[in-house]
């Protein structure tokens, strides 16, 4: 909408109250205050040079018998282009300015564009420094909808954020002055906050599969538990991501990741199902009438702990 960065400011003390209001809050930012690594002054440029390709989307692949999908992935990777180009020009000149005296006018000239241009990529000025977040939800998508069967459900959903880290890692010097700019501008925060969001929904939904969607009736615990699983999953990488851009978008971020990510398969792993049926693809157990045998037959391929639950929830049915 235009004009849509002339909204009134609602001064000081609001602000406060919002960074007062975010204080405890657990995702990837945090309120002002902890030391932050200075910004390098070529960031704008490594924006647009260093930021991931746009992934296609799982719902459409292109083909060279299929110039019309071929067209519009072209036309896809020209719109994320543009979306970064104006997302660099805003970064700089939030960085000189200040995001509050910078005006979408100035952007857009900064980009070499007209004013309705950026209206066309962004709704507002505070939009612009977060082009890739669709893109990455794709991506994310994308893992989940192409997990194996065997692959227990919170490790497919551990790969899937690890999209999220790809996005940042790939222009560190950008993702410490964006992390920057989201800790003082409280209305950038909240649009941070937003995306990190859509990211918790589409991984809750996902491991909710996994359960018997029959059994999702009051009083059940599932929904709880695949809810909780997924913001730990998202917690966990955002309490990674922290620690690597405050400390300047330095050091060994997948193996730091790997390690968070093994302490909630740890602690949630155990409560939720590998899928709504395991048989064809994991492993299957059954006790004789007599209670002395076990038989159990598993895929080579199936994980050792999935193999264990399938016995052990053999012997309880017996028990």
């Amino acid at each position: 909408m235009p004009g849509a960065d002339r909204r009134a400011d609602p001064g000081p003390r609001a602000h406060e109250a919002v960074r007062a209001e975010r204080a405890d809050w657990g995702g990837l930012l945090e309120p002002s205050g902890s030391p932050l690594p200075q910004a390098h002054s070529a960031a704008h440029m490594q924006y647009v040079r260093g930021m991931p390709k746009a992934a296609k989307s799982s719902r459409t692949t292109a083909t060279p018998d299929a110039p019309e999908s071929a067209a519009g992935s072209r036309a896809a990777a020209q719109r994320l282009k543009m979306r970064r180009e104006l997302a660099a020009a805003a970064m700089e000149l939030f960085a000189s300015k200040g995001y509050e005296a910078t005006t979408v006018d100035e952007i857009a000239a900064q980009a070499g564009v007209a004013r309705r241009t950026f209206f066309r990529h962004f709704r507002s000025k505070e939009e612009a420094i977060f082009p890739d977040h669709d893109d990455t939800l794709i991506r994310a998508e994308a893992v989940l909808n192409a997990a194996p069967a065997h692959e227990h459900p919170l490790d497919t959903v551990c790969r899937g954020i690890k999209e999220v880290m790809k996005m940042y890692a790939a222009s560190p010097a950008v993702s410490v002055e964006r992390y920057r700019l989201t800790r003082e501008v409280p209305t950038l925060r909240e649009r941070e906050i937003a995306s990190v969001a859509r990211y918790e929904r589409l991984f809750t939904r996902y491991l909710l599969g996994h359960f018997d969607e029959h059994a999702h009736h009051h009083g059940n615990d599932d929904p709880l538990l695949a809810e909780v699983a997924a913001s730990a999953v998202v917690t966990a990488h955002n309490h990674v991501l922290r620690r690597w851009l405050r400390a300047g978008g330095q050091g060994d971020v997948e193996g730091q990741l790997d390690h968070a990510f093994g302490i909630v398969r740890r602690t949630f792993g155990t409560g939720i199902p590998a899928g709504r049926d395991t048989t064809p693809s994991g492993a299957s157990a059954t006790v004789s009438d007599g209670g002395e045998v076990l038989v159990t037959v598993a895929r080579t391929d199936a994980p050792l702990d999935e193999v264990m639950r399938t016995i052990e929830k053999a012997l309880r049915t017996r028990a």
